[in-house]
C-alpha cells in the first residue's frame, strides 16, 4: 500500500493485506505452536515456535507500527506484560521517572516490585516540565515514562518537552499512550523511544481481548532485551486474540474520532452542571493541560473524562448506581460507554479523590448519554 495513503485508509485495509493462497481479505488464524524445519535445519519461513512468534502476530503488529510511525511493534498477552517488560529490560541499579497520575495497576507494580529488580522509582507530578527535569539523576536515569492523557485525572504532559530531557539526561523516553492512540497523538514524531498501549482498550475497541503491545521508534538492544522478555516469560497474545485485534483495528479510526466527538459534547454540557463541581477532560479550555493537548493531539482530545460530582464519595456512588444507558465497568475504550468510581478500585494511595467517576465513551447516540447523566445525576442529591 503507498505510503501517501491516509492512516485510516491503512488501518481499514489492514494494509492491504491479502492472502495470496486463497485472495481472502481477511487473514486465517494460525494455531500452530510449531514449524518445520528446511532440510538444512534452517527456519526460512520465519517461524520455528508458537512462543517467539505466531504469522497472526505480523498482520496487527505490522498495522501498528505503520500507524505510529515506529521501527517495529510487538504485541504482548496484556497492557500489564507490554508495560512491565520495559522495566525488566532495565539493569540493576537504573533509575526511572515516572508519573504520579497512571494507570494504578502499573503504578502499583513500580511500588511492589521495582526495588526487587533493581530499580529506583521517583513519581512525580509528570504535567510539569520542571518536575520531570529536577528528578532526573545524572548518569543514573536511564528511562522517564509519562502517560498522556493521564488515568484518571486526564492530566497531560508535554511529550516533546519530556523527550528533550530524557535525550539530555542519556535516556530513553515511552508513554502509555493508550488513550490517545495514533489517531489522536503520534508520541515518536514528538520524540518518544517507545510507545505502549493496553491494545485491550481502544486499539482492540470491543471488550472481548485482553492485548498489549508496544512500538519503538528504533530496532536496538534495549528493544532485543524487550523481544527475549516476552519470548522468555511466556508474554506473548494467543493467536485468536492477535486476529480480533486486528478486526478492531480496521475500524479504530471511526471508533476514536466518534468517541471524542461525544466526549467533547458532554463535558461541555457539564461544565455548566451545578451538579459538578469539576469535569476533567484536556478538551476544555479551562484545563491546565489544554494548550499542550491542542498542540500533540489531532483531531480531538479522546473519549475519557472525569467528573467531580457535589455532594462528595456517596452522592457520586449514588450518581453511578442510577445510571442505566452508560455500564457500570471496569475498563475503558470499547463501543458501550462505562462509569466508575475510580477511588473504590484503585483503593489507598489513588490520585483519584472520593467524589471523582471516570467515564468512558463509547459511540452510542451523545444525547441517550448526556440524558442519562443528568437523570443519574438527578437523583443522587
Amino acid at each position: 500500500m503507498a505510503e501517501s495513503r491516509h492512516p485510516a485508509t491503512m488501518a481499514a485495509q489492514a494494509l492491504g493485506w491479502i492472502d495470496e493462497q486463497t485472495k481472502a481479505l481477511i487473514p486465517p488464524v494460525h494455531c500452530a505452536t510449531t514449524f518445520i524445519r528446511d532440510p538444512d535445519n534452517q527456519y526460512r519461513a520465519g517461524y520455528s515456535y508458537g512462543r517467539t512468534t505466531n504469522p497472526t502476530f505480523v498482520q496487527p503488529e505490522a498495522l501498528l507500527a505503520k500507524l505510529e510511525g515506529g521501527a517495529a511493534c510487538l504485541t504482548f498477552a496484556s497492557g500489564m506484560a507490554a508495560a512491565t517488560a520495559v522495566f525488566l529490560a532495565l539493569r540493576p541499579g537504573d533509575h526511572v521517572v515516572a508519573p504520579q497520575v497512571m494507570y494504578w495497576g502499573l503504578r502499583n507494580w513500580l511500588k511492589s516490585f521495582a526495588a526487587e529488580q533493581g530499580l529506583l522509582v521517583d513519581f512525580v507530578d509528570a504535567g510539569a516540565t520542571d518536575a520531570l527535569a529536577a528528578a532526573v539523576k545524572p548518569g543514573r536515569t536511564r528511562l522517564i515514562w509519562i502517560e498522556s492523557p493521564a488515568n484518571p485525572t486526564w492530566t497531560i504532559t508535554d511529550i516533546a518537552a519530556a523527550a528533550e530531557i530524557a535525550r539530555r539526561a542519556g535516556a530513553r523516553l515511552a508513554i502509555d499512550s493508550t488513550v490517545a492512540t495514533p489517531v489522536l497523538t503520534r508520541p515518536i514524531e514528538l520524540g518518544a523511544d517507545i510507545v505502549m498501549h493496553s491494545a485491550t482498550k481502544y486499539l482492540n475497541g470491543h471488550s472481548d481481548v485482553v492485548a498489549g503491545a508496544l512500538v519503538t521508534a528504533r530496532q536496538d538492544e534495549l528493544w532485543d532485551r524487550i523481544a527475549a522478555i516476552r519470548s522468555g516469560n511466556g508474554a506473548i497474545l494467543g493467536s485468536f486474540e492477535a486476529w480480533l485485534l486486528l478486526r478492531g483495528m480496521r475500524t479504530l479510526h471511526l471508533r476514536v474520532e466518534r468517541a471524542s466527538r461525544t466526549a467533547q459534547a458532554i463535558a461541555e454540557h457539564l461544565v455548566r452542571d451545578r451538579r459538578v463541581v469539576a469535569v476533567l477532560y484536556p478538551g476544555l479550555s479551562r484545563h491546565p493541560g489544554h494548550a499542550v493537548a491542542a498542540r500533540q493531539m489531532r483531531g480531538g482530545f479522546g473519549g475519557m473524562l472525569s467528573i467531580r460530582v457535589a455532594g462528595g464519595e456517596s452522592a457520586a456512588i449514588a450518581t453511578a448506581a442510577r445510571v442505566t444507558v452508560w455500564k457500570r465497568a471496569t475498563s475503558l475504550g470499547g463501543v458501550e460507554s462505562l462509569i466508575e468510581h475510580r477511588a473504590s478500585i484503585e483503593g489507598a494511595g489513588s490520585p483519584a479523590p472520593g467524589d471523582l467517576l471516570r467515564l468512558s465513551v463509547g459511540i452510542e447516540d451523545a444525547a441517550d448519554l448526556i440524558g442519562d447523566l443528568e437523570q443519574s445525576l438527578a437523583g443522587a442529591g
